[in-house]
């Protein structure tokens, strides 16, 4: 099995003139051909070695998702050396601490703004030998990364990527846990390489689809899309920025998506938010969404379509769905959601509308999946079956545990971690607790860590809830408490553009939008919302009281994780006061009809 530098120069030669890479520069999309991509990598790995970086050596980059954080990537693990993401959003306290635990030598740095937060901790990261600024408006003081690049001798950055071995190391990856330091995840090319070939053949595309990248690639799932790119040779764009990403998926027009449930589920409420602005429009969508989900029954039981319900359904994607899949840029074929749990309602709302969603799961320490749903074996609300040669198994208490290639190697220095982490017969403990039915198929339900014990002793799944929750296109973001207390309390911040609507509709005054979210009104619209879910719940985990925050949760707020999944323990912290006024009111909400 060769590594994915080595993949990476076959498919540049095999591809050559063909279109790698586009990007935005100064307003206007500049393609980059397979040739031009590799002599990028390969100029900067002959730089890199000019500088003394060698095999082993750790260079650690602080960047957003872009073009040169993928080369990088590229030409680091081609001389056998060890790349280490670290988010743009991490504190400085953080950026210390993993560049002194990993002992980077070479740091890269997108910005001056990011090297601003590197500075204040610059003087305690003795083992940092070079510092190279990606953007260098007005800096003399660093090398920049188009600066040490040298041009190489032809078939540098082959040779030398011959000389990684597949069992090498290749990343260490930090968690973006929420409690103590965070834990780094030791992976060599043989994770690597055995997550992207058998992902990437599962979703059987090629050198002719085109995705449009934006996730982080600190981020484990972010990063394999743009191994994916190496090692089948397809076309990436780089998204400007996520506020972009509607304008940019109309530019590129991409057949294939990979993606987060927050970037559907916003794309979903504002479907029906659209639908819902005149009553003839409505009624065209709830007909065509019908149709659709006859559709999306047929082919999930694998049944032939009845000739008069396809002839149906194919009027509807005229009238109703094609709007939606032209706002996606009108090619795409299907799309692969990861990071956190997809609610199962919205991926079945997509397959009616004509784009399948493959959702799959797995963890920093897994490489990514190791289960997925596939093209011919779905099961919307789970997280597939298991990928390649992963194999799984139900601990006692329902935990997921997992043997498989994709399986981290260690946890960077802390070998008590790495024991407590793994069964005796070799299974890794996911920390999540699933349900396996009868075709192999994985349902997660929650994680483990996070499970609520009420003062009754009923347990309480609180991602079960934030799911229903978030189902209602005015709410954005949801935190589930109860843990030893006598009900079910939730945190719940809202989509300011649908509440503004809503505000406007119904002729609200207020002043701001801190002002409109304590307006009686508001409370009783997401009361509704909650007592309708209330009704499908037991009554021990029935919803009984609920606050609405003034302002969403954000990654710069701290309250997010960069997969856009909610920190538990910092909101449980930072909204302590809030919290408490819950448990202390319970009659006065009456969350119920």
């Amino acid at each position: 099995m060769s590594n994915i530098v080595s993949r990476f120069c076959q498919t540049a030669i095999r591809l050559d003139s063909q279109t790698a890479v586009k990007r935005k520069i100064n307003g206007k999309w500049r393609s980059h051909s397979w040739r031009e991509y590799h002599e990028k990598v390969e100029s900067l790995a002959y730089g890199l070695k000019s500088l003394g970086f060698n095999k082993g050596d750790r260079l650690a980059i602080i960047s957003d998702t872009r073009f040169e954080w993928a080369a990088t990537d590229l030409a680091c693990l081609g001389l056998g050396g060890v790349l280490v993401p670290i988010y743009a959003s991490n504190s400085k306290e953080d950026i210390e601490y993993i560049l002194n635990n990993c002992g980077a030598k070479v740091l890269v740095i997108e910005n001056p703004k990011l090297l601003e937060k590197f500075q204040q901790v610059a003087t305690q990261c003795k083992k940092v030998e070079k510092v190279v600024l990606i953007d260098t408006p007005d800096n003399t003081e660093y090398e920049s990364w188009e600066s040490i690049q040298q041009k190489a001798e032809e078939g540098f950055l082959a040779q030398q990527a011959e000389q990684v071995s597949i069992d090498d190391i290749a990343s260490i990856v930090y968690t973006s846990g929420t409690t103590g330091k965070p834990k780094g995840v030791v992976l060599s090319h043989k994770q690597i390489m055995s997550e992207i070939t058998d992902a990437f053949d599962v979703f059987n595309v090629t050198q002719d689809d085109v995705s449009l990248s934006f996730l982080p690639f600190s981020h484990i799932f972010g990063r394999c899309e743009h191994w994916g790119h190496a090692y089948v040779g397809f076309l990436m764009a780089y998204a400007e920025n996520i506020e972009s990403l509607r304008d940019n998926l109309v530019e590129i027009q991409p057949t294939f998506l990979v993606a987060v449930p927050r970037i559907f589920e916003k794309i979903y409420n504002g479907v029906i938010s659209a639908a819902e602005a005149s009553p003839i429009k409505h009624r065209l969508f709830l007909w065509a969404l019908d149709l659709g989900k006859k559709v999306s029954w047929h082919k999930q039981y694998k049944e032939q379509i009845p000739m008069k319900v396809l002839l149906e359904y194919k009027l509807a994607q005229k009238l109703v769905f094609s709007k939606l899949m032209e706002k996606l840029g009108g090619k795409v074929r299907f799309a692969v959601s990861g990071g956190a749990p997809l609610n199962g309602d919205i991926a079945e709302f997509f397959h009616a509308a004509g784009l399948l969603i493959l959702e799959g799961y797995g963890l920093t320490e897994t490489c990514a999946a190791v289960s997925l749903n596939t093209h011919l074996e779905y099961k919307f609300g789970s997280v597939g079956i298991p990928l390649g040669n992963s194999e799984f198994k139900l601990a006692e208490d329902g935990e997921l545990l997992v043997k498989s290639d994709k399986v981290m190697i260690e946890y960077y220095n802390n070998p008590e971690a790495t024991k407590e982490t793994f069964t005796e017969d070799g299974f890794f403990k996911t920390g999540d607790v699933a349900q396996i039915d009868d075709k192999g198929f994985v349902t997660i339900t929650d994680r483990k860590k996070d499970l609520i014990k009420t003062a009754g002793g009923k347990y309480v799944a609180p991602q079960k809830l934030e799911k229903l929750l978030k189902s209602s296109k005015y709410i954005s973001n949801v935190l589930i408490h109860g843990d030893k207390k006598k009900y079910i309390v939730a945190l719940v911040t809202l989509e300011e553009e649908e509440i503004l609507k809503f505000a406007k509709e119904k002729q609200i005054e207020y002043g701001s939008f801190k002002e409109l979210v304590d307006k009686n009104e508001i409370y009783q619209l997401i009361r509704r919302h909650v007592a309708e879910v209330n009704l499908d719940l037991a009554s021990y985990e029935s919803i009984k009281a609920f606050h609405i925050l003034d302002h969403d949760f954000t990654i710069e707020g701290g309250q997010l994780t960069p997969s856009l999944k909610v920190k538990r323990k910092h909101c449980d912290n930072l909204y302590t006061e809030q919290i408490q006024k819950l448990f202390g009111n319970e009659a006065s909400q009456n969350v119920s009809y």
